[in-house]
């Protein structure tokens, strides 16, 4: 048995790059199905973490006995160390093994919800958070460039996307019907207990099915970008967490963002000279990644005015449980996986990448317009439904298209860093989705209260009228998404990345 490679031409990214050769006799493309499965097992912890972890909350303050005001950190611990690690997690599973790094970010993830599900302290949870946000961040980009260099034909690789940005774009919902099922019948503990099985399963498939790839020159990492980038995701991720606790003029959350908008431009400048760039600028640059990244940056912004906005409306509004608000978002999900794989299977290779994701924004926006017309007393069926249905549809198609593209024509050398950009994206445009719209909503119900008297009804009425605002600003942030995938991204399918090693008889 000999192992070859594939190497497709990259007008792009093509340079001389040294052979890489197999030392396992599984190849990942002789189950590739069965990898799909493993990666998408493994996407849907990291994304489900961010929700199920925030609907036991409440319960996990009244167990470990922290204050209103600490109850952030359990989020935002995460939420820093996995938004400024992923650039880092990206290339360090280029430099030393995609099937190594995706194996070590799954053991560790396992090893902090342990800690997390044992803790006796809130210092002991937001550590393990902060555990579950390192690992994290090696284990979702080395997750998608497996994928990636998996699947190069473009047929199976238009179904695999599919089904995984469906699984990143349906994990929030499912986090928070998994959180309130877990929170109401078990304990919130649980809610970091339950990575331990997914981890114990995706462990056992990434041993079995994924082979060990060997590099024969490894290049050096690029130890100023590291720090430049971390430094520069750091602020930006926490100046925002700020601007939803302190506001926007507070001294520091000026400060932070300022700082991250420099630190981001010495991270640029540094990597036009050195010779081994974290992030090639060519991998950006390029028109259909950087329109993809753009893309992912706005669903990530305005997805959270639903799972965040909608769940306060059905909690505390319409009186339900969190369990039965998780249920309440099953049709979204199943929007969202019908229309991913069906856009990417079907529809992206009749019309082209620019129009589906253009559609897949303005449906989108569609279904936020739907939700801007709440009142305290709607009806779920009539008022929520189709709205959710039509998020589903239209942000299913976006997101799966744009997961194609960000990862198109890329350098097998560079998979690992081009999947963290997506996830990067995601993470950013989330923190400035929650930080801008939780602003918005709060300016929103005090005008609202402006001249009336505070009773049960209008205090009801002044937060639906906080929801229905972010909503308003979710549909023009979608609608301004369609603009950027109208302007920029081109009429094509979006091309294979380089392939990943097979075994050839």
């Amino acid at each position: 048995m000999t192992t070859t490679t594939i190497e497709p031409l990259d007008p792009i990214d093509s340079a001389a790059k040294p052979a890489v050769e197999s030392s396992g006799g599984r190849g990942s493309h002789a189950m590739r199905w069965w990898v799909l499965a493993v990666l998408g097992l493994s996407q849907l912890m990291v994304v489900l973490d961010a929700t199920v972890v925030n609907i036991a909350l409440p319960e996990a303050q009244l167990s470990l006995g922290f204050s209103d005001a600490d109850r952030q950190w359990v989020v935002t611990a995460y939420a820093l160390a996995f938004g400024s690690l992923l650039l880092l997690g990206g290339r360090l599973s280029d430099l030393f093994g995609r099937r190594t790094t995706f194996l070590i970010g799954l053991a560790g993830f396992a090893v902090a919800s342990a800690v997390g599900g044992a803790a006796t302290s809130f210092e002991m949870l937001v550590a393990a958070r902060a555990g579950q946000g390192v690992f994290g961040a090696l284990l979702a980009p080395a997750a998608l460039s497996l994928l990636t260099v998996t699947f190069t034909e473009p047929r199976e690789r238009a179904k695999a996307f599919g089904i995984f940005g469906a699984i990143a774009g349906a994990g929030g919902a499912i986090g928070l019907l998994l959180g309130g099922f877990l929170t109401e019948y078990a304990s919130w503990r649980w809610a970091m207990y339950v990575n331990l099985i997914f981890a114990a399963v995706a462990m056992v498939g990434a041993a079995l099915l994924l082979a060990k790839h060997v590099s024969n020159v490894r290049p050096k990492l690029d130890i100023p970008g590291t720090l430049s980038v971390t430094a520069a995701l750091f602020s930006i991720v926490y100046g925002f967490s700020q601007a939803e606790s302190q506001g926007w003029a507070d001294a520091s959350t000026i400060s932070w963002l300022t700082a991250g908008v420099i630190l981001l431009g010495v991270f640029a400048y540094l990597q036009n000279r050195v010779a081994n760039p974290l992030m090639p600028l060519r991998i950006i640059l390029d028109r259909t990644r950087g329109a993809s990244y753009l893309a992912i940056f706005v669903v990530g912004a305005g997805m959270f005015a639903v799972f965040l906005f909608l769940t306060y409306y059905m909690q505390l509004i319409l009186g339900y449980s969190p369990i039965i608000t998780g249920v309440a978002f099953l049709p979204m999900v199943a929007a969202m996986i019908t229309s991913s794989v069906t856009s990417s299977n079907v529809l992206l290779p009749r019309f082209g990448a620019r129009i589906l994701m253009t559609s897949g924004m303005l449906i989108g926006a569609a279904g936020m317009l739907v939700l801007t017309q709440i009142e305290v007393d709607s009806n779920y069926a009539l008022h929520i439904l189709p709205g959710l249905v039509l998020m589903g549809l239209g942000l299913g198609a976006a997101m799966a298209t744009a997961f194609q593209g960000a990862t198109s024509a890329v350098h097998h050398d560079d998979a690992g860093v081009a999947s963290a950009m997506v996830n990067t994206m995601q993470q950013v445009g989330g923190s400035i989705g929650t930080a801008l719209l939780s602003t918005i909503a709060a300016s929103a119900a005090a005008d609202f209260m402006t001249g009336r008297t505070a009773s049960a009804l209008t205090l009801a009425q002044a937060q639906v009228a906080s929801f229905t605002a972010t909503f308003w600003w979710a549909t023009g942030i979608f609608a301004v998404g369609a603009v950027i995938s109208a302007l920029l991204l081109r009429d094509e399918v979006p091309a294979p990345s380089e392939g990943e090693l097979v075994m050839a008889h």
